[in-house]
């Protein structure tokens, strides 16, 4: 059982002229305090929204990725996510990319489209689906580079052989899409992203 908080005293003082009682509070105040004014973060009644999707973004629309490990590598857009991230996949037989979160501010949207009427991008595809651990993240920081990559769980695996099958099914369709899916951006000297039409 935890310990009650003790309550103030109550201190009979004599003497007409110091006011018969005083109240002794239970706890001392601290010796020590903060010398300037603790700042108090101010308490904001706006939630974040989600970013609207770009008008030139439309599900099998070909991405380029700007930033990150696959930088250059083209993907294909499924759909937007809770977020506001973009989630796409290569498909990772075709250049590598697997099934991955986006910001559609590190995207290039090419004229490109893939027609994945009847591809099925499951409901549990979503920002929960991506999270990772947070004690997995510190044991991996902890143990340094000589911990090993735990392998991808087997649902996973399926997952984006489900998604790839129908891709490639679709991108087939045109023998020069699987090659251009394969191929990697790149700038050379004196060209100009914004002088080109993607």
């Amino acid at each position: 059982m935890a310990n009650a908080p003790r309550a103030d005293k109550v201190k009979d003082i004599k003497g007409a002229k110091n006011g018969g009682k005083r109240t002794i509070p239970a706890e001392k105040a601290p010796r020590f305090y903060p010398a300037e004014d603790v700042p108090q973060p101010k308490v904001s009644r706006k939630s974040p929204k989600a970013a609207a999707l770009r008008k030139n973004i439309t599900p099998g629309t070909v991405l380029i990725l700007l930033a990150g490990r696959f930088r250059g590598k083209r993907v294909v857009f499924l759909k937007q996510l809770d977020s506001g991230l973009l989630l796409v996949t290569g498909p990772y037989k075709v250049n590598g990319v697997p099934l991955r979160r986006v910001n559609q501010a590190y995207v290039i949207a090419t004229s490109t489209k893939l027609d994945i009427a009847k591809v099925k991008v499951d409901a549990k595809l979503n920002d929960a689906y991506f999270k990772k651990s947070a004690k997995a993240g510190k044991q991996e920081f902890l143990e340094g580079q000589e911990a090993k990559k735990a392998a991808l769980p087997e649902s996973k695996v399926a997952d984006q052989k489900a998604i790839d099958k129908e891709i490639i099914a679709a991108a087939a369709k045109d023998p020069l899409l699987v090659a251009y899916l394969k191929s990697s951006f790149s700038l050379s000297k004196g060209q100009f992203p914004h002088n080109m039409k993607f």
